[in-house]
């Protein structure tokens, strides 16, 4: 049991890692693909990286790599000369299956740090869908071993992280020969996985030839196997010992009855204290990974909820209205001449112009249960819950209201000051079972307000 409760704490852990590596990819490729990958869009994303890496400590680096292979951007500057990553396996991989999930590689020793890693990785395409380049995490070894070499597991205990198809990424204690090597014909995947994902088992392995007791767990959401073994001689030696004073009392030293009492209950308080610190453990675990998904959920320049978090929000609000039949309106904005602002005033004035907008919308956007997201590059969208056509209207032209009030300057404008457009859709009943066609009505709405000359709200 003790061996089962660490896999879960260790597999809940490492799930953790990777999902928040996979999110922060999917931003990065959403950019890439949307901005493109020249010198600018490059040197931006560097800047968007340098913030988001120190929530991250255990990340090693974040790359970028064209379709050759060539490094366009390391956060482990400075790229190495002539560096090319095309050998790579998980870049062969991208390049050739035109899949969009994520990737997690076998464990390999990166080229800028020389330090084993282990590769978490996605595909980006250009805008004709062909294969543009990829983007990659690696999540230091060294890590997995810090935290591995906290939890006690004897002299002879193991404790590991592999693929489901058996390649070993993470083994405590490290041995470098072992980095990459396949298991699959090890009892635990040949015998024990075919049946089940979580269990125990007992054998001796075929690395250094120790009899040892086996935990191990399935993750149920990623291709991992999380291991804990104990060894066998060394787990059984306290039992051992337990049976033997056992016998010597039984055979005539009544007398040390108490003693012996005395040694189960110090022994029973070593259990509860490991039990408890196993629990904190495993709470501060729990705790990290929620965190994790908070951060997940924001975008990183605005601070606005991301793309991820409206969609689940729209999603969400939209089963609520149809349930209680209420109105739901969406509002989608999209700031006025924004590539002009760019071209005028730089790329960074342009994320500064970003957050202030956002700053805005969330000051106009008051209800606890209304939300104010970044849909993608210069266009916001608002989930209003509850809220009619008319009242949509009303918080559309107070946010054009303070813009006007705040009357940041824009000399690429025909009013001199920055505005926005913004398109009106609301829906109910059987009209909420297609999210798709009430973003398309607000967007068509949008686009009206720009044909009408900007800076004004239009309802779809």
């Amino acid at each position: 049991m003790h061996g089962l409760n660490l896999t879960q704490a260790l597999s809940t852990y490492s799930e953790g890692i990777v999902r928040q590596s996979s999110l922060l990819l999917l931003g990065l490729v959403e950019r890439l693909e949307t901005e493109g990958s020249g010198p600018a869009q490059i040197e931006r994303l560097s800047a968007l990286v340098n913030r988001q890496e120190p929530l991250m400590p255990q990340l090693s680096g974040i790359t970028i790599y064209d379709n050759q292979g060539r490094w366009l951007m390391s956060s482990n500057r400075p790229i190495p000369a002539g560096a090319n990553s095309s050998d790579r396996a998980y870049f062969i991989h991208h390049r050739d299956d035109p899949s969009r999930e994520t990737f997690i590689g076998p464990p390999i020793q990166s080229r800028s740090n020389q330090e084993w890693v282990i590769t978490v990785s996605r595909r980006f395409n250009d805008a004709r869908g062909e294969f543009a380049g990829v983007v990659a995490v690696t999540l230091g070894v060294e890590n997995f071993l810090r935290l591995f070499g906290q939890i006690d597991v004897g002299q002879e205990g193991a404790i590991g992280l592999s693929y489901t198809d058996g390649t070993l990424l993470v083994r405590y204690p490290f041995r470098e020969q072992d980095m990459g090597r396949n298991f699959s014909k090890s009892p635990i995947y040949a015998k024990y996985l075919v049946d089940r994902s979580v269990g125990t088992a007992s054998f001796t392995s075929s690395l250094d030839g120790v009899e040892r007791l086996y935990a191990f767990r399935k993750s149920d959401r990623l291709p991992l196997i999380t291991t804990v073994a104990l060894g066998k001689r060394e787990a059984l030696a306290a039992w051992r010992m337990e049976a033997w004073l056992s016998a010597v009392v039984v055979i005539g030293l009544l007398g040390l009855t108490g003693l012996i009492g005395r040694f189960l209950i110090l022994d029973i308080r070593r259990r509860t204290r490991a039990e408890d610190q196993l629990r904190g453990t495993q709470e501060q675990l729990l705790s990290s990974n929620r965190q994790l998904e908070l951060l997940a959920m924001k975008d990183a320049l605005t601070g606005l909820a991301n793309r991820r978090c409206f969609d689940e929000s729209l999603a969400m609000e939209a089963r609520r209205a149809k349930r209680d039949g209420t109105t739901l309106a969406l509002l989608m904005i999209d700031i006025d001449y924004f590539k002009r602002y760019n071209d005028t005033f730089g790329h960074v004035a342009g994320d500064a112009c970003l957050q202030t907008v956002g700053r805005a919308l969330e000051a106009c956007v008051r209800r606890p249960s209304d939300l104010v997201a970044r849909y993608g590059g210069e266009e916001m969208g608002v989930i209003m819950p509850g809220t009619n056509s008319d009242g949509a209207a009303v918080v559309a032209q107070l946010i054009l209201d303070r813009l006007q009030q705040e009357n940041i300057p824009h000399t690429a404008s025909p009013l001199g000051r920055l505005s926005v457009s913004i398109g009106i859709a609301t829906a109910t009943g059987s009209q909420l079972d297609h999210l798709q066609g009430l973003i398309e009505v607000a967007d068509q709405a949008l686009y009206n307000a720009k044909a009408l000359g900007r800076n004004q709200f239009v309802k779809g």
